[in-house]
C-alpha cells in the first residue's frame, strides 16, 4: 500500500489535472475515487495536507491548494471571497479600490450576497464586548459580505483574475451608487461626495441615474440628484431624478442632526454646510 503522503500528493495532483485549486470535499471524492483511494482515509489525508501546508482551510468542507511538488501557487482574496459564500459579487470598498475609485488600500475584502450568513465568530462564545462586524479570516485577511436583497444584485460584470478564474463584481457606477446608499460605511456623506468628484471624469452618468432609478428608493434618488447638480451636471440629464415625487425633506447626511439650508427643487436638507459643500 503506498503511504498516506503519495496518497495525498496523488490527490492533489488529480485536483490539479480537474482545475481545482479551490476544493469541497465532494470534489475531493471524486478525484479519491478516481485515484482509487479509499474513501475513509479522506479525512486523515486532508488533515496531514493541511499540517504538512500543502492545502489551507478556507471554511468547513472547503479547502484551497498552495502547489504541487516545488511549485506554488497564489490564489487571489477575491477568487476566495466567491467561494467562501455562493452567490457573491465584489462590492464596496474592494470594488471602489478595484476600479481605481479611491486610493485608499481596503484591509479586506468586501462583498454581497442576497443569503443570510452566519459565520464563524457568529457562532463563537461568549460574544464581543466590543462590536465588531462579523466576517470570515483566511491567512489573516477579513472577508466581510453584506446582505443585498435579489432585486437590488444588479450593474455586475465579470473580472479573470488569472487563466482559470473570473468572479463577479459591481461596475463602476453601481459600486458608486453604493457609496450613496451606505455612505456611513465609506466615512460619512462628505467622504460620498468626494468620491463622486473624483470618479465624475470616468463613469457613465446615464448608467449611474438609470441603476438610482432602479433601485427606487425617493431619499436615495434626491440626495444623488442634488450631489450631481452641485458639481455642475446639467439638468436636462438629471431630470428623471428631478422628475421623482417626494413628499418630505430629506437630509443629506442621515447622521447629522436635522439642520441646514432646505434646497425645495431637490426636497434635501444640507446638513453638510459646516463641512464644506456650501
Amino acid at each position: 500500500m503506498k503511504s498516506t503522503e503519495s496518497q495525498g500528493l496523488r490527490l492533489l495532483k488529480q485536483l490539479s489535472l480537474q482545475d481545482k485549486p479551490i476544493f469541497s470535499m465532494a470534489d475531493a471524492a471524486l478525484a479519491s475515487e478516481i485515484e482509487q483511494i479509499p474513501q475513509n482515509q479522506l479525512p486523515k489525508l486532508l488533515s496531514n495536507l493541511t499540517k504538512q501546508g500543502w492545502i489551507f482551510r478556507l471554511r468547513r468542507g472547503l479547502y484551497a491548494a498552495q502547489g504541487l511538488f516545488a511549485q506554488r501557487i497564489s490564489i487571489h482574496p477575491f477568487i476566495i471571497s466567491a467561494y467562501l459564500v455562493q452567490p457573491s459579487v465584489i462590492s464596496h470598498w474592494s470594488a471602489l479600490q478595484h476600479h481605481g475609485l479611491t486610493e485608499q488600500i481596503p484591509q479586506m475584502i468586501t462583498a454581497s450576497t442576497p443569503h443570510k450568513i452566519v459565520t464563524p465568530s457568529m457562532r463563537a462564545q461568549p460574544v464581543q464586548p466590543v462590536y465588531t462586524k462579523h466576517a470570515w479570516e483566511v491567512r489573516g485577511i477579513r472577508y466581510e459580505y453584506m446582505t443585498v436583497q435579489q432585486k437590488h444584485l444588479y450593474g455586475i460584470e465579470k473580472i479573470w483574475l488569472d487563466e482559470h478564474f473570473q468572479v463577479s463584481i459591481t461596475d463602476k457606477e453601481r459600486t458608486l451608487l453604493d457609496v450613496f446608499i451606505q455612505p456611513k460605511m465609506f466615512g460619512g456623506m462628505g467622504e460620498a461626495l468626494g468620491l463622486l468628484e473624483n470618479a465624475l471624469a470616468t463613469i457613465d452618468l446615464k448608467k449611474l441615474i438609470g441603476y438610482a432609478m432602479q433601485y427606487n428608493k425617493k431619499a436615495l434618488i434626491k440626495r444623488l440628484g442634488w450631489s450631481l447638480e452641485y458639481f455642475g451636471i446639467s439638468s436636462e440629464l438629471l431630470e428623471p431624478l428631478q422628475n421623482v415625487s417626494i413628499e418630505y425633506y430629506c437630509r443629506l447626511d442621515l447622521s447629522k442632526p436635522a439642520q441646514g439650508p432646505c434646497d425645495k427643487r431637490w426636497m434635501v436638507q444640507n446638513n453638510l454646510v459646516k463641512g464644506g459643500y456650501q
